[in-house]
């Protein structure tokens, strides 16, 4: 479904039940991976980035609780001054770092983050994690990847992968944030496909 409006056209991509099934499977994929129910596994740490990998992450830690039985830590991993464009890019308040106790050493460190770009944060990301610890793995987990990588970096647990242009954005609510869970597709008026006008 689509909605025209003077700045574009606005196209929903998932909604509230596609989440939560999407979260769901994500988590599956983590105990799967991970062997985190195994004997002499790991530790998993899930470490959401600011805003949107801080409640999917804690999601994913309720998820994988409910299947596998197994708790794991779920916190956050500001990046903010470890980004590249700070200079010239306003950036969003610092938002605390939240890690284990007894520390990521030796951990399997899971970054959460609800889109995949660029590529950017997510270096950003990697970079304040070595200054926390050091992590015998490091994953990381999107619920939706939308391509344009500008750095050489994959997501390991995909939601979703969308198509887009680089004059399109993806626009991902969460009930924890914005009230209601859903992702939508913006495309600016000048972009947006004649199909879409209806």
């Amino acid at each position: 479904m689509s909605t025209q409006h003077s700045d574009g056209t606005t196209v929903a991509l998932m909604g509230a039940d596609d989440v939560g099934r999407t979260v769901a499977r994500i988590a599956h994929q983590i105990i799967e991976k991970t062997a985190l129910d195994a004997p002499g596994s790991d530790r998993v740490v899930l470490l959401g980035i600011p805003s949107g990998g801080v409640p999917l992450a804690a999601r994913l830690a309720a998820r994988i609780e409910e299947f596998s039985g197994v708790s794991v830590f779920h916190g956050s991993v500001d990046a903010t001054l470890y980004r590249d464009d700070l200079t010239s890019t306003p950036h969003r308040a610092l938002k605390p770092t939240s890690v284990p106790r007894e520390g990521i050493d030796g951990a399997t460190v899971i970054l959460v983050d609800d889109v995949l770009f660029s590529g950017r944060t997510i270096r950003a990301a990697l970079d304040a994690l070595q200054d926390v610890g050091r992590a015998h793995i490091v994953q990381l987990a999107v619920l939706v990847d939308r391509g344009h990588r500008e750095l050489p970096i994959r997501a390991d647990y995909v939601g979703k992968n969308i198509p887009t242009s680089t004059s399109e954005d993806v626009r991902v609510s969460l009930a924890e944030i914005d009230g209601a869970d859903s992702v939508e597709l913006l495309r600016p008026a000048d972009t947006a496909p004649e199909g879409d006008h209806a």
